[in-house]
């Protein structure tokens, strides 16, 4: 798009919309350019109302031809109303082939010429974001021969540009990367850094699609650092969502999270609607990639409606077959049917072959799930053709992960041949053998080492060039402390009796430079030696901190192995469910089983601290209530509790060091023959819903670890009814801070949550406790590791 581009719709919307355009039309009268009863200006404000009606008063004030033709693009350009393109398309035809005509000045002309190029381009365009390949195709060519007839390198470049994303859609791939090159090498022979930055960004585009990811990074990021320089902040938005892409791509979802994130804030900053909407897409899509259904859904449909309001086509695609794709995945299958057709429809019409072949898939999983065999063999396969075409591996897998799934099926089928089978077999492993290749290479370690290495490349050049700066500082003023030198000697050269003088200034002055010049080369070198510095700096940053995420990756396997399976949960507790939210990867909370003969222990525990010191001291807490029950062979809670103190106490006391750590616990035998609850707690309560009341059994005040005044733990013995909610749990829930005024969530409010949702299946309870948790807590940080568990009799 040129730089009027976005602009061009909108400026007949004013144009159409004021009575100055009578007179518009009267100069012009042969196109009858009558345009006002078409457009609604109530979308426009009083300042977009304001410079329009400026741009109508110069169009009929200049004299000039060429002038009066961007004036008008420019009021094209406010407007976004296709009911006024053909008109606006025949009058910018007539009027150039008019003026053209009756002036054979070649200086006339081509200036002419390169305001009509211009207003085709935009013409281009506009079909462009409509959809209509052909007709955007056409213009654009039609503006790249005119530009290159009148020598302008810039437009050519602009034209070359828009060109390849056009061959991009339609998967020829070679084409899009030869226009893009050229129009990157015209604009850096005009010295434009805003076309330089755009050609840079669709390279790394292009590299990003094909698996390419150490040559897309190096590409963004020099796009990046150039649109950082001009400030053009609408292009670091597009550029921070696509590195957020590379790192989606990777699975490096916190990180692609954050860059989405930065660039939704950079478009709802400027106000463009558009960028909003495909932040919002690129958002959902992590969500959906981190198991948040609720939320991807959210924002897949607030990217929707932002598209479908602006008319744009293609971009409408993108969160139609999202949003297929979690229907799919969440075994709703006629919606998603609806919502695959919908978006391949759209990408047919449009010529979008790789959104085409993703899209295919999506539906051939469809089919699949219905059982539908052949239907899902042909879709897979018109996917995989379409994606080996235009070269994407992202495409390549889901096609190839799609028919090895069809083909394993149709082996397995009763009702054919042995040889079919042995046919449909090799089929099967020959397709899951493509699979794992195109995902070995789409994530492997050299890409994720890539992405690495070009963001530090990347903080390093920023600080170089704040280093830079500083240095040309310097020698600035080193330049005008020669310039003062030049000017006292022209003023002591009149005077002889001041000779001897002046010749000791000057001896003065240049040993003063030439110290000068000494500590700036020494300044020099030891800029040199910090920049070694910082480079073995983040390399070893990185390998110490791949050591520790994997260390901690690890102790998160450990401590995982401590805690109960689900399978063993609810072959227990059928009507149950656990929320579990570690503050870190690793946590000091952790929920505790044993089956007795006729009773279920279940326990909720939070033991001193967080992260991977409260993970340490769980493991320890852990083992302990294992001994107290299945060496000391003790079933009552407080018995339990006694003995598993005294456990814990013996372990840290072996430490040269005073340990006062230990755990919060609250411990339940329940026993469905006898319809009792046996209960203690170190600190943290019981809490029984029944009949809409709340019954709450205070906990002892003193922790399972070393305490001034140990006591034995009380035992309580409740008598549990039907339909009855038991609820253990540690305080990480009740202790966040968020909401409004940023305080804490508090147990009252816990107890009026749990009380509002009593009517609710358990699983649906866990589901409104995390909703209601993500939504206090917001963009605040989480303070302590959670843990509930609800129980229903």
């Amino acid at each position: 798009m040129s730089k009027n581009l976005f602009w061009l719709v909108s400026f007949l919307f004013v144009v159409v919309a004021s009575t100055t355009i009578q007179s518009f039309s009267q100069t012009f009268a042969p196109t009858k350019f009558y345009l006002i009863d078409s457009l609604d200006l109530k979308v426009l404000t009083k300042n977009d109302r304001k410079l329009l009606d400026s741009c109508l008063t110069l169009f009929h004030s200049v004299k000039e031809d060429s002038i009066k033709i961007k004036h008008v693009n420019f009021i094209v350009e406010q407007c976004q109303d296709e009911k006024v393109w053909p008109k606006y398309n025949d009058w910018i035809y007539k009027f150039a082939q008019q003026k053209l005509s009756n002036h054979p000045s070649e200086t006339y002309k081509k200036k002419l010429l390169t305001a009509l190029a211009e207003a085709i381009n935009n013409i281009g365009y506009y079909y462009d974001m409509q959809g209509d390949v052909p007709k955007a195709l056409s213009f654009y060519n039609k503006s790249l021969k005119i530009k290159k007839e009148v020598g302008d390198k810039e437009g050519v470049a602009v034209a070359l540009h828009n060109i390849g994303h056009v061959y991009l859609l339609q998967g020829n791939i070679s084409y899009a990367l030869e226009c893009f090159r050229k129009s990157l090498k015209l604009h850096e022979e005009v010295g434009n850094k805003s076309g330089i930055a755009a050609s840079l960004h669709s390279l790394g585009g292009v590299y990003s699609g094909q698996g390419d990811i150490p040559k897309a990074l190096e590409y963004y990021h020099r796009s990046l650092k150039i649109r950082v320089e001009i400030s053009d902040k609408h292009g670091v938005s597009a550029c921070l969502n696509n590195i957020g892409e590379i790192y989606r791509k990777q699975a490096d979802y916190p990180k692609a999270l954050e860059y989405y994130q930065k660039g939704l804030i950079i478009q709802e900053e400027i106000g463009f609607i558009e960028g909003v909407a495909v932040s919002l897409n690129n958002i959902g899509w992590i969500y959906n990639a981190m198991g948040d259904t609720s939320k991807t859904l959210e924002y897949y449909h607030k990217s929707l409606k932002i598209f479908e309001e602006t008319g744009n086509k293609r971009r409408m695609a993108s969160p139609l077959t999202l949003i297929g794709v979690i229907y799919s995945e969440n075994g709703n299958l006629s919606k998603a049917l609806e919502y695959f057709q919908k978006a391949l429809k759209i990408r047919v019409e449009i010529g979008d072959k790789e959104g085409e072949s993703f899209n295919l898939s999506g539906l051939g999983n469809v089919e699949l799930q219905n059982n539908n065999l052949t239907s899902a063999a042909s879709y897979g396969i018109r996917s995989l053709t379409l994606a080996q075409e235009i070269g994407y591996p992202e495409n390549i897998r889901g096609a190839a992960e799609l028919l090895s799934k069809v083909y394993y099926k149709q082996a397995t089928l009763s009702t054919i041949s042995a040889q079919n089978k042995a046919e449909y077999s090799i089929k099967a492993l020959e397709m899951y053998k493509l699979f794992v290749q195109m995902k070995d290479s789409m994530i492997n370690e050299n890409n994720q080492k890539a992405a690495v290495q070009q963001q530090a490349k990347y903080e390093y050049e920023k600080q170089k060039t704040i280093d830079d700066a500083k240095y040309e500082k310097q020698i600035a003023i080193e330049k005008e402390a020669k310039a003062k030198q030049k000017v006292i000697t022209y003023a002591t050269a009149g005077g002889l009796g001041l000779v001897a003088i002046f010749l000791i200034f000057v001896f003065n002055r240049l040993q003063i430079t030439k110290r000068q010049k000494q500590v700036i080369e020494e300044q020099k070198l030891e800029v040199e030696g910090q920049k070694k510095v910082v480079e073995q700096a983040h390399f070893l940053l990185e390998v110490k901190n791949k050591e520790i995420t994997d260390s901690i990756q690890y102790a998160k396997r450990i401590q995982a192995a401590i805690l109960p399976s689900n399978s063993i949960i609810n072959e227990s507790l059928p009507n149950n469910f656990i929320y579990y939210k570690p503050k870190d990867i690793v946590a000091g909370d952790f929920y505790w089983l044993e089956k007795l003969n006729d009773s279920i222990l279940i326990a909720a525990a939070d033991c001193t601290g967080h992260g991977v010191p409260g993970a340490m001291i769980s493991v320890v807490c852990c083992n302990a209530l294992n001994r107290s029950v299945r060496e000391h062979q003790l079933i009552e809670p407080n018995q339990i509790l006694i003995k598993t103190r005294e456990i814990v106490i013996q372990e840290f006391e072996k430490s040269e060091e005073e340990v006062k750590d230990g755990m919060d616990i609250s411990l339940c035998k329940i026993n469905f023959h006898t319809n009792q609850l046996s209960w203690s707690g170190a600190n943290n309560p019981l809490w029984i819903i029944r009949d809409g009341e709340l019954l709450e059994t205070k906990a002892d005040k003193q922790p399972i670890g070393k305490f001034e005044i140990e006591k034995p733990f009380t035992q309580h013995v409740v008598e549990i009814h039907k339909n009855d909610k038991i609820y253990l749990f540690t305080d990480g829930y009740q202790d966040q801070f968020g909401g409004e005024k940023g305080k804490k969530f508090k147990a009252a409010k816990l107890k009026e949550l749990l009380l509002s949702i009593q009517s609710e299946e358990m699983e649906r309870q866990k589901e409104i406790i995390n909703t209601t948790f993500e939504n206090w807590k917001s963009d605040v940080d989480q303070v302590d590791d959670v843990c509930i568990i609800g129980i229903r009799i």
